[in-house]
């Protein structure tokens, strides 16, 4: 009977006892795991950015990060003595080696830089557009790291530019996302305006034909190419109005159409009128080219006559023919005719009469 009322009093404690216990097994904390790859964007490391589940300890700072847009390695041995010294123990680490850790970064590349600046400085003093602006910065330009709450656009604040001495100063303003001052980046140096330019590649003296081996094009300052710097098409098949020496630009007033008569060249001299062309051989006292007058020696006459340059080796001479005169009152002719005559009529009379007075007489026979 007693036996019987003590596995009775048993089985009723195992009763009451299972949905505690299950209660306690729903309520275990889950088991830390390690983590192979973290990111953070913090300068430092907390116990939360290693590992899942870390519960209370999560923001316990336990490393300093890596530079900004770095990536660093830590031994996982190291990191389970570091996150024992703060009571986290029973971390799963998946037989991982080591655990990468990044910091993460917003980037700024110099070329970035260097636009956002001739953009700052475009059509300032003597400035043109920011594609031709050539910058020499103080400092050399280099890629910026800033820290990832920097997500606000770079924005010039202040810019100020020297024609004269061609120096720049420029500012710019990134804002954040965590409240903070914004981020001042500052540049100084000179700026000067650049354009293509067709620079000779040899000496070339007057009257040289420029061929494509003679030039090549590449950016020169404004200010030493001037305002009308010559096209490479438009220059090839040019002639120079001067020498010029290897290095130099090539401007418009430095080209010419070439010569198509030199001077002492013998030249077809062209007579030309309405419906008649003639041609004969001349002497050029000067040179010239299309659509210029040139003085021409006929050989023949020894007359020197002005012509106009219409090809190679040719001067042409346009002769005006003469213009008739046009009637239209005939009528005003035909009555004139009767008063010239009548005019004339007593001046023959007169005349008569004198030689008839002068004239011998002639005796009357009896």
């Amino acid at each position: 009977m007693m036996l019987r009322s003590l596995l009775l009093a048993t089985a009723l404690f195992v009763l009451t006892t299972m949905p505690a216990f299950s209660a306690s097994r729903d309520d275990t904390i889950a088991v830390p795991v390690l983590r192979a790859n973290v990111s953070v964007a913090s300068d430092v490391v907390r116990v939360g950015d290693l590992i899942d589940n870390a519960g209370t300890a999560a923001q316990v700072a336990v490393y300093r990060a890596p530079d900004l847009g770095t990536t660093g390695v830590l031994p996982v041995a190291q990191v389970i003595s570091v996150l024992r010294q703060h009571q986290v123990i029973g971390v799963d680490t998946h037989d991982l080696k080591e655990v990468s850790v990044t910091r993460l970064a917003r980037s700024v590349s110099a070329r970035d830089i260097q636009s956002a600046v001739a953009e700052a400085l475009a059509h300032r003093g003597n400035l043109g557009e920011a594609a031709n602006i050539s910058l020499t910065f103080d400092r050399d330009v280099q890629d910026l790291r800033l820290d990832a709450s920097n997500s606000g656009t770079m924005e010039a604040t202040a810019a100020r530019y020297d024609a004269r001495t061609t120096r720049f100063d420029v500012t710019f303003s990134i804002t954040n996302d965590s409240g903070n001052a914004p981020t001042q980046l500052r540049f100084t140096g000179t700026a000067i305006e650049t354009v293509d330019a067709v620079i000779l590649t040899r000496s070339v003296e007057r009257n040289d034909i420029l061929k494509s081996s003679d030039i090549m094009v590449e950016r020169r300052p404004r200010a030493e190419v001037g305002g009308d710097p010559a096209a490479r098409d438009s220059a090839i098949g040019m002639q120079l109005r001067h020498s010029m020496r290897a290095g130099q630009p090539v401007r418009v007033a430095d080209l010419a159409k070439p010569d198509l008569v030199q001077r002492d060249q013998n030249v077809t001299l062209i007579y030309q009128t309405a419906g008649i062309y003639l041609t004969t051989r001349g002497k050029a006292i000067d040179s010239g080219t299309e659509g210029d007058v040139v003085s021409v020696l006929n050989p023949q006459s020894k007359r020197t006559v002005s012509g106009v340059v219409t090809g190679r080796g040719q001067v042409t001479i346009q002769i005006v023919a003469p213009t008739p005169v046009v009637v239209s009152d005939t009528a005003a002719i035909a009555s004139a005719e009767p008063t010239t005559t009548a005019a004339l009529a007593p001046q023959e009379t007169t005349r008569d009469s004198t030689q008839a007075a002068n004239a011998p007489v002639i005796s009357k026979q009896e």
